[in-house]
């Protein structure tokens, strides 16, 4: 569904991302990781529409999207989340998921049908009417979610959606991003949390200083030397090899 071929992206003299080939299966739960600072946001701005790669290209769904402003991306169902969540905080969860709804559907009640839909599929039946400056770190989250959903997406970029949450609250959302992909969405996923990666993610790509250093399951990640060195340590790739939980 989405093909990347030898994206690079410099800012000055940092090259941020540097010809990464990067594949996501329909159907399929890809994981994106590596240590701060590997490029891995970039990777998805550029990918998104949200800045110009300076050299390579991106496909989805057979189309060459390389450049394309992110609303026209998102137009074609691809649909990025953001690590530093910002709802509008004096809107509703409500009013801030018809946002995302409004790509779709052109009548305000049919928006509010969408969005209220999408916010029980996520959990957040309950909170509605809450203000979205009101909510937990979980919550934000899990609107962050609601919000790029309502845009009917069918690939998912998902920046850390984890972050922050405690391991209770990382097990229900790893529950949710499961459902969603079993709904029909495929997912390209960031995260540092190892539990989340070994639960959803069937194949994973390691970036490090803007480079793909390794590619596979997440058993074989866990076992090549050159992930356990730059990025995961001996005991996350215990971790990472048994299956076990752990960030």
């Amino acid at each position: 569904m989405l093909e990347v071929r030898g994206l690079t992206r410099s800012f000055g003299g940092l090259k941020a991302v540097d010809g990464v080939d990067l594949d996501v299966p329909e159907g399929a739960i890809v994981g994106l990781i590596g240590p701060n600072g590997a490029g891995k946001t970039t990777c998805f701005a550029a990918i998104a529409g949200f800045v110009r790669p300076d050299a390579g290209s991106v496909r989805f769904a057979g189309r060459d999207v390389t450049g394309h402003a992110p609303h026209l991306v998102a137009r074609a169902g691809m649909v990025r989340t953001f690590q530093i969540t910002q709802p509008f905080a004096r809107l509703s969860v409500r009013e801030n998921v018809m946002v995302g709804a409004w790509l779709r559907h052109g009548r305000r009640a049919e928006a509010e049908e969408a969005a209220d839909r999408v916010a029980c599929s996520v959990g957040m039946g309950a909170m509605l009417d809450m203000r979205a400056g009101d909510l937990t770190v979980a919550g934000r989250k899990r609107l962050e979610l609601a919000r790029a959903l309502a845009t009917s997406p069918r690939l998912l970029l998902l920046d850390e959606v984890m972050a922050g949450l405690n391991p209770t609250e990382v097990a229900e959302i790893v529950g949710v991003v499961r459902a969603i992909r079993d709904g029909g969405v495929t997912i390209l996923l960031i995260e540092h949390v190892m539990q989340a990666v070994v639960s959803l993610a069937e194949h994973v790509h390691v970036l490090n200083q803007g480079r793909i250093i390794a590619r596979g399951t997440p058993a074989a990640i866990a076992a090549d030397p050159a992930v356990v060195e730059a990025y995961l340590g001996h005991g996350a790739a215990a971790r990472l090899a048994g299956g076990g939980g752990g960030g």
